[in-house]
């Protein structure tokens, strides 16, 4: 009999690493997630605790692994402050640190490391940023997007393949996932277009940012990968399929000085809606992969339909 292969999920107790752990366990995967707690919600597989920085039990879990996937990171939905900033970093190069010298260490390594990088590594755009020819910007989401991608290249592991996740924003359902936090502002009207609306939104559906680790684990690929739906749009189309999705034909729009004030009450960043990501995944396509959800209609249309069903909360 075939043991099931694992899979190491670094930093997986929130809405993503619960969705991944789903779809791994889903296909007869022994899924392990490492963490400083357990998720608020029930998820498939085991647990171990980790501070993301230190070795301990669960590094022995490495040797052997098929995959490691490191979601592991502060949440960059905060004011830029000196220690928000600080925390950002650390808790992102650490761990990529850590994870890197539980790997060498390995008698047997895995074959492939996925870590997450960002999409806002590149620059605020209106034409494709693919990963051949994307601009990288400048300012401190980038240079945390580059040092993170840095962290995961040091040293030699020459058994093991990595990948940079350059994930949009994804958009599922779960407790604490972003659509918790806007579905109300569209069932309220309040979700017309911000400063103009001409800002690209780049995303990725849920089960397609699953599917999508799943391929680049059995794939060859290495590097920098955009985990992004295929066709990005401007802010004001993103938002009026949401508005519809919802059966809401009133989106009340929003100035730029009105999202900065707006961000700084809620300890955001207004750049977070203000920048233009148009982030293009191409080495998916030329690669082969088929996404779900290739476009935002269809993708938010699924969603909310989902929440009708069963609600936020149940995932």
């Amino acid at each position: 009999m075939t043991s099931q292969p694992r899979l190491v999920l670094a930093g997986g107790s929130g809405f993503l690493g619960r969705a991944v752990a789903r779809h791994f366990a889903a296909l007869g995967w022994d899924v392990l997630t490492v963490s400083r707690s357990p998720s608020a919600v029930p998820m498939p597989g085991r647990w171990e605790r980790w501070d993301g920085l230190r070795q301990g039990e669960w590094s022995r879990e490495i040797d052997g692994a098929a995959a490691v996937l490191n979601l592991a990171g502060r949440t960059v939905n905060c004011p830029y402050n000196a220690q928000n900033m600080l925390d950002i970093y650390t808790s992102r190069l650490d761990t990529t640190r850590a994870l890197g010298t539980a790997i060498r260490d390995a008698a047997t390594p895995p074959p492939v490391w996925l870590n997450s990088s960002t999409g806002t590594i590149y620059r605020s755009a209106q034409t494709p940023q693919t990963e051949a020819v994307g601009e990288i910007g400048d300012g401190f989401s980038v240079d945390v997007g580059q040092r993170w991608e840095a962290a995961l290249m040091e040293g030699e592991l020459p058994h093991t393949r990595r990948v940079a996740l350059r994930t949009a924003m994804v958009y599922g359902l779960g407790a604490d996932g972003v659509m918790a936090t806007t579905d109300p502002l569209m069932r309220l009207g309040l979700g017309g277009p911000m400063a103009g609306g001409a800002q690209y939104v780049s995303w990725i559906h849920e089960r397609d940012f699953c599917r999508a680790v799943e391929f680049l684990i059995g794939n060859d690929l290495s590097g920098p990968v955009n985990l992004s739906a295929p066709h990005p749009l401007p802010n004001r189309d993103f938002l009026r399929a949401y508005r519809h999705a919802w059966g809401m034909p009133l989106g009340i729009p929003s100035t730029a000085g009105l999202i900065g004030l707006g961000a700084r009450v809620m300890n955001s960043e207004a750049e977070l809606l203000l920048k233009s990501r148009y982030a293009v995944p191409e080495r998916l396509l030329k690669a082969g992969f088929q996404f779900e959800f290739p476009a935002w209609p269809g993708a938010i249309a699924a969603l909310v339909a989902e929440v009708r069903e069963v609600g936020h909360a149940a995932r």
